[in-house]
């Protein structure tokens, strides 16, 4: 495994697990893709290469009429010397002009894996785990160069590319596209599968044919969106869960991105993903270099469960970080649901003493604690303790709900500001805006202004002295709204349109130096929800809420669909009450606690409401959730029935051994006088014999992945019925 370069073929041959990636220089200037997929262990990149002369309407870059850049496929294409497709990179002049012809020249092959500058990124905890190849190009004539980076790991079948530009030339260039990578395809004959949706709908697979032209997903939000996941998949017509070819495109970004695919005249396919051109613009001063975040591409030859496990393998280990990345995570119970703002010190503790009581591990205390926030119109930068709610201070309240056994959770939303704040009043050139224009609020709110210094310092020191003043142990940090009248008081009038991203730079810089301030704390990631629930801010806050909607049956779809990407790990689910909040369903309190179960356990409703018989299964539930957690969290996942073709849903976790599984079950809605129904699991040992808990049958894995388990015929009648089995193997 690792990298090669054959000097014979002039071809560089990249070996991940268990998949190969091949690129080969065509007259000693062109970098041409010509294979990615199954591994092939020594393959000739010369049989491969297939080349064919076009009509005069695909121009040619020299005097060969039989070579044209407009038919190639290419590894980082240009606009505007003959390849006339999706370029991946354009850059201006001082004059005007828009055209470079970068030219291949130079290589070098390490081991390991380089970080990224202000950018989070997978890495390695030692070098021999992978290794990576950087391809320098030039275009001598302005002084600009290209070093694509490609690494693959011996564990996982994964590509990761990133580009850095540099301005060697005398005078400053401007950047106006710069994606992270692009790949082509010789053919179309692929279904694109993106995850989309809403607020409170987040990440509903979509499945698509390709078709001649161009379809993409974006998203201009300045971040990047419940709208649009940063992720794509091309797959083959008959990729089913564990058969087929499934190419994955998932970009390690939190805010605008593009992720494009052209099929052009010929049938040929091209995948682009990157920072979204549209309203960006780089000043590339001489001497100065440009990074774009990077994109792991994931291949897999058995379905889409087998890339979805690769990711997860991936993200969990080797791109979250910190001391949670493997710990498993504490139940929480949130008051959001419970209290909203209408909560003091006595009525939080009144909640924490009785989820202590009923085993629940951490109270965490969200929005309303600070200023003189009562409702959603003030006090966002206020971060200083609003004394007539708890007249003791956070760190009174933190020991308080310590000494019922609990640790104590807090929210923040650091990147926010309220119009009717002390902070805006004292600064109020410091949030996102243009002069002279209307500032648009949401949720009553404007952005702070991140690409500045001042700001970022004030926030990272305002959260600093809570965080440090009080035993805190784990933080939710929310944003929720999306950019608008984007804009900066301290850029030039050149540099405005370097705002959303720089805005996302600072972000990540603010990031970096609370969580490791605080490497005890636990950090959630929130953003109305999964409006920012990216590989991004996986890097630095190892779980995500996954979705505001609390709704057990619209969170199968979201959770369903957040797999195909990330791990179960970073997926946290709450029980809340019923009627929900979100959708108004009243579903059975077994149900709910099946679906959030599948996820960072936890609860957002008032216990203290509840009567002893709820408060019974509140103990049942976190009493079942503590023996499965660890394979919940960190076991291999299979997708066994999906929510989207109809009302059944089923997955099941196997850990690593293979000597235990848990299996879940979902029923939506019921149909009369309804069929038998069973199902396939997957993933476990064929030879093991597993005893299933609440059967108290001993049956083999082979007979559980070929026949199944049988559907229990009392749960044909009625909505919303669930089930789950624990299975351990014996001697």
């Amino acid at each position: 495994m690792g990298i090669t370069f054959d000097s014979n073929t002039k071809s560089y041959i990249l070996q991940a697990k268990s998949s190969t990636y091949i690129i080969k220089i065509l007259k000693d200037k062109y970098l041409a893709h010509i294979y990615w997929g199954k591994k092939i262990v020594n393959p000739s990149s010369d049989s491969i290469y297939q080349k064919a002369s076009r009509c005069s309407f695909s121009p040619n870059p020299d005097e060969d009429d039989t070579f044209t850049l407009d038919t190639m496929l290419s590894e980082y294409p240009a606009y505007g010397n003959t390849d006339l497709r999706m370029p991946a990179y354009q850059v201006k002049l001082n004059n005007g002009t828009r055209i470079t012809d970068l030219s291949y020249d130079s290589y070098e092959i390490t081991k390991g894996k380089p970080g990224l500058k202000g950018l989070p990124a997978v890495y390695t905890e030692n070098d021999s785990e992978a290794s990576t190849l950087s391809i320098t190009l030039t275009d001598s004539l302005i002084g600009l160069k290209v070093i694509l980076s490609y690494t693959v790991f011996d564990e996982y079948d994964v590509v990761i590319r990133q580009a850095r530009f540099v301005n060697e030339g005398s005078d400053n260039l401007t950047i106006l596209r710069a994606l992270s990578m692009s790949v082509d395809f010789d053919h179309y004959d692929f279904d694109m599968i993106h995850l989309s949706g809403s607020w409170t709908r987040e990440r509903h697979i979509v499945k698509r044919p390709l078709v001649t032209g161009t379809q993409s997903i974006e998203s201009r939000r300045g971040a990047s969106g419940h709208s649009e996941n940063p992720f794509i998949a091309l797959s083959s017509k008959n990729a089913t869960e564990n058969a087929g070819e499934v190419y994955g495109f998932s970009f390690v970004y939190s805010g605008n991105f593009l992720a494009s695919v052209e099929v052009d005249q010929y049938g040929t396919t091209r995948v682009a993903m990157g920072i979204n051109p549209f309203d960006f613009e780089w000043e590339l001063k001489t001497q100065d270099e440009f990074q774009t975040p990077e994109v792991v591409m994931a291949y897999s030859s058995n379905g889409y469960g087998e890339m979805s496990r690769n990711y997860h393998h991936l993200y969990r280990n080797r791109l979250a970080r910190g001391q949670y990345k493997n710990k498993v995570r504490p139940i929480v119970i949130n008051n959001w649901e419970a209290t909203y703002f209408d909560f003091d010190a006595d009525k939080i503790k009144e909640i924490a003493k009785e989820a202590s009581a009923l085993g629940i591990e951490m109270m965490v205390l969200d929005d309303g604690w600070f200023g003189e926030r009562n409702s959603d119109n003030s006090s966002l930068g206020d971060w200083y303790v609003n004394k007539e709610k708890l007249p003791d201070g956070i760190g009174q309240l933190a020991k308080d709900v310590k000494a019922y056994g609990m640790q104590f959770g807090l929210w923040f939303e650091p990147e926010m500001i309220s119009p009717n704040s002390d902070l805006y009043r004292a600064h109020p050139d410091w949030c996102l805006h243009v002069p002279d224009r209307h500032r648009s609020t949401g949720r009553n709110q404007l952005i702070l202004d991140y690409s500045r210094k001042e700001v970022r310092d004030a926030i990272v020191e305002m959260l600093s002295e809570i965080l440090s003043t009080a035993d805190i142990s784990y933080v939710k940090w929310d944003m929720n709204r999306n950019m608008t009248e984007i804009g900066s008081a301290m850029l030039e009038a050149k540099n405005q349109m370097e705002t959303a991203h720089r805005y996302i730079l600072g972000l990540y810089e603010v990031l970096e130096t609370i969580t490791s301030r605080f490497p005890d704390v636990l950090f959630e990631s929130c953003a109305g929800g999964g409006g920012r629930f990216d590989p991004g801010m996986l890097y630095y806050m190892p779980q995500n809420w996954t979705s505001d909607d609390t709704d057990a049956a619209e969170r199968l779809k979201i959770q369903y669909g957040t797999s195909l990407v990330y791990p179960s790990s970073v997926m946290t689910a709450h029980v809340s009450a019923v009627p929900n909040h979100q959708t108004g369903r009243i579903t059975p309190f077994e149900f709910r606690g099946h679906v959030a179960m599948a996820g960072n356990f936890g609860y957002e409703l008032d216990v203290t409401k509840m009567s002893n018989e709820e408060k019974e299964l509140v103990k049942e539930q976190v009493r079942l959730y503590k023996e499965i957690r660890e394979i919940v969290q960190y076991g291999e996942f299979y997708r066994l029935l999906n929510p989207f073709d109809g009302q059944f849903t089923a997955w099941n976790f196997v850990s690593d051994n293979k000597k235990e599984a848990v299996l879940f079950f979902y029923k939506v809605q019921g149909t009369p006088n309804a069929p038998l129904y069973r199902f396939k699991l997957d993933g476990l040992d064929n030879d093991l014999q597993y005893k299933i808990e609440e059967l108290d049958n001993i049956l083999s894995g082979e007979q559980l992945m070929n026949y199944g388990v049988n559907v229990p015929m009392e749960l044909g009648f009625g909505d919303y019925r669930s089930f789950m089995y624990r299975l351990k193997a014996i001697d």
